[in-house]
């Protein structure tokens, strides 16, 4: 990498024809991010957006059940990019809950203004704000083969003007089809964190903690390690009818790139709900080991490598099948014993 070079240059893999068992195949489980070219083209969604901004509006209001969501807006000075304040205090945006038909029509009211204000829908789910839209715009025949069991995908909207939705990771698998504008995606592997210089846990921007790094500008003296990241990183531009796999944990950096743009994106686990959410563990952790003597700390370390990073059977090899415990197989009945008996140890 040369000294001037302060983007992501490498290229994130393309399929131009990626068919429901190249998906599974060829995409799931490689963890790797995968452009799947054309594979939401045929959307009735999809070609209102290309005849026009109006238009797919229109389609969109055509759905919207009138229920307010959440929604974020920030002044011209923020260019987009949902933050912090300067001395990171607090956000520079606000959220509060809005008519999305009156969100719609504020971002089309600015399409042509040079300097427009910023605007987005986050996240908003697609049965609950848009009854019947995914009927005639989804890929249920790529998720099928998946075996992912009902009401454990998620399918949210996203709508918004020149945004940018600072680099974050998500803890589900991602598939992010642009319906309308375009998208810049810059995505990292996940032990890219520290060079990263990830910023609060709380509060965040969504939900997330989010880079530091402001991407447009990287100040390489306040973040020396991003170089790293650079060099580590992929970049994917999306086009109306391509989608996007991102693997779960892979950071991602996401700029929308025309006047209006709306995505359509899933989120699935591969992981049992009954077992619970890592980032609680991670707090947990945070609480109970990490300021402890760096002796303590390594001793911890060690046991979590054996019990929970390492081979996730060499803790139990040596013992009788029936004094395993929760070193053994993990069903539903003894994920729900071993939550009771946490949640009776966290109140003691």
């Amino acid at each position: 990498m040369t000294e001037e070079m302060t983007r992501v240059e490498e290229k994130v893999l393309i399929l131009d024809e990626c068919s429901p068992a190249d998906f599974l195949n060829q995409v799931i489980g490689k963890d790797q991010p995968v452009v799947l070219k054309n594979v939401c083209r045929h959307w009735p969604l999809t070609n209102a957006g290309k005849l026009s901004d109006s238009t797919v509006i229109a389609e969109l209001k055509s759905f919207y059940n009138d229920k307010p969501a959440g929604a974020s807006f920030g002044t011209t000075d923020i260019e987009g990019r949902f933050f912090y304040k300067d001395d990171v205090s607090d956000l520079n945006f606000e959220k509060r809950q809005a008519n999305i038909s009156e969100v719609l029509d504020q971002i089309f009211e600015q399409t042509y203004s040079t300097t427009p204000s910023s605007m987005y829908v986050g996240s908003a789910s697609l049965q609950g704000y848009f009854p019947g839209l995914r009927e005639k715009n989804n890929l249920d025949n790529y998720f099928d083969l998946l075996a992912i069991e009902k009401g454990d995908l998620l399918e949210s909207i996203w709508i918004g003007n020149r945004t940018i939705a600072s680099c974050h990771y998500d803890a589900p698998h991602n598939l992010a089809c642009c319906v309308a504008g375009r998208r810049r995606f810059t995505l990292f592997p996940p032990d890219q964190v520290s060079n990263l210089y990830p910023g609060p846990l709380d509060p965040t921007p969504g939900g997330q903690a989010i880079s530091m790094v402001d991407f447009r500008n990287p100040d390489f003296t306040k973040y020396p390690r991003f170089r790293s990241a650079i060099s580590a990183g992929r970049v994917a531009e999306l086009e109306p009818g391509d989608a996007l796999y991102i693997p779960s944990m892979w950071w991602h950096h996401v700029e929308a790139l025309a006047a209006f743009n709306i995505l359509i994106n899933y989120w699935w686990n591969t992981f049992p709900k009954v077992r619970g959410q890592a980032m609680n563990t991670l707090y947990h952790a945070i609480l109970s080991i990490r300021d402890r003597p760096a002796q303590e700390k390594q001793a911890w370390k060690h046991l979590f490598d054996y019990y929970v990073f390492g081979d996730d059977t060499q803790a139990a090899d040596h013992l009788p099948e029936a004094a395993r415990g929760v070193l053994g197989k993990i069903d539903d009945t003894l994920a729900r014993q071993l939550r009771a008996q946490l949640l009776q140890k966290l109140n003691r």
